[in-house]
């Protein structure tokens, strides 16, 4: 399904409201003048709000995406979609992306 290339300037979030930005930006394909993102980069967690053991499993600290494009490749990796799941450590629940670039679409 298509949707929207995500970029280092979306807005994405833990469930519990912490702030996910990406390790390793793709600078070869930019958006709105901003480097997308591969598959492969993880993301970084601060914020997150899901209190330490022995009262939760959180807080989120990392979150890898487990879905990409099918099609549209950069150095070999699919780029991540508005509509890509991943998945935070340790708690293991998801990120939510809220916004993103609207201009540039992918499958």
């Amino acid at each position: 399904m298509p949707g929207f290339l995500l970029h280092v300037g979306a807005s994405v979030m833990c469930a519990h409201a912490g702030q996910a930005q990406p390790t390793a930006p793709n600078s070869r394909v930019l958006v709105n003048g901003l480097p997308t993102v591969a598959l492969g980069a993880p993301y970084v967690v601060t914020g997150c709000a899901m209190p330490p053991p022995p009262s939760g499993n959180g807080p989120c600290v990392t979150a890898q995406f487990v879905t990409a494009a099918t099609r549209v490749l950069s150095g070999g990796q699919p780029l991540l979609l508005f509509d890509s799941q991943a998945l935070c450590a340790p708690t293991g629940t998801p990120l939510t992306i809220l916004a993103t670039q609207t201009r540039v679409l992918a499958t």
